[in-house]
């Protein structure tokens, strides 16, 4: 067995032992960034087929992402919510990811007739706010449903900058490092300064302190 089986067979394992058909998993992206939304994404993985490429989505080549992005919404059940930078200032990281966590599920109920009983999170979360709700820590690298939120709120964040920041201000390489703290990134709001995209809790390195 190749350790790209092994991977899936523990994945797919992990998900199959809570032996429910309406297990969903959340995973977030763009949790660190200077710039941008939250994204989160809500999955349920059909009996079967499954994705046969699923694995943390911080460890597939942006390319093959978009693609098992693709596959992904075209065989699960899902749902992708998102807080925005200025909420993210308002009510802090942790809450905005509760919030895009929330606006996920949401959209999934919404685009399917469906109604998660066991959702699994990825990370160590406490008070959620929402109901059946099981941490599962590094549950990106464990879980089948987590691996494929993660895939679809990765690809779907990075997208999502790439058009709506980019193409308005590419002199800050939005394409580029999506809105992470890069070398280049700093350089550029040093160079141009923040745009209505940044978090301005998240750089006030970078405005002497002011918000």
């Amino acid at each position: 067995m190749t350790k790209r089986d092994e991977r899936l067979k523990t994945l797919y394992a992990f998900d199959a032992a809570y032996q429910d058909p309406n297990l969903c998993g959340i995973d977030e992206a763009g949790r660190g960034c200077l710039a941008g939304p939250v994204f989160a994404a809500a999955v349920i993985l059909p009996a079967q087929p499954w994705p046969e490429d699923l694995n943390d989505s911080k460890k597939i080549a942006e390319p093959k992402r978009y693609r098992l992005a693709d596959e992904i919404k075209e065989l699960a059940q899902w749902g992708i919510g998102m807080a925005t930078a200025q909420e993210v200032d308002t009510i802090g990281i942790q809450q905005a990811n509760f919030l895009a966590f929330k606006r996920a599920l949401q959209q999934l109920k919404d685009n399917f007739p469906v109604s998660p009983t066991v959702i699994l999170i990825d990370g160590n979360y406490k008070n959620t706010g929402i109901q059946s709700a099981i941490s599962v820590v590094k549950g990106d690298t464990k879980s089948a449903s987590i691996a494929a939120a993660s895939i679809l709120a990765k690809a779907g964040r990075d997208q999502y900058v790439i058009d709506h920041f980019d193409t308005v201000a590419p002199e800050y390489g939005f394409a580029k490092h999506k809105g992470y703290g890069t070398k280049q990134h700093q350089e550029a709001i040093i160079a141009h300064g923040l745009t209505p995209w940044h978090r301005r809790t998240f750089c006030r390195k970078f405005t002497g302190g002011e918000k």
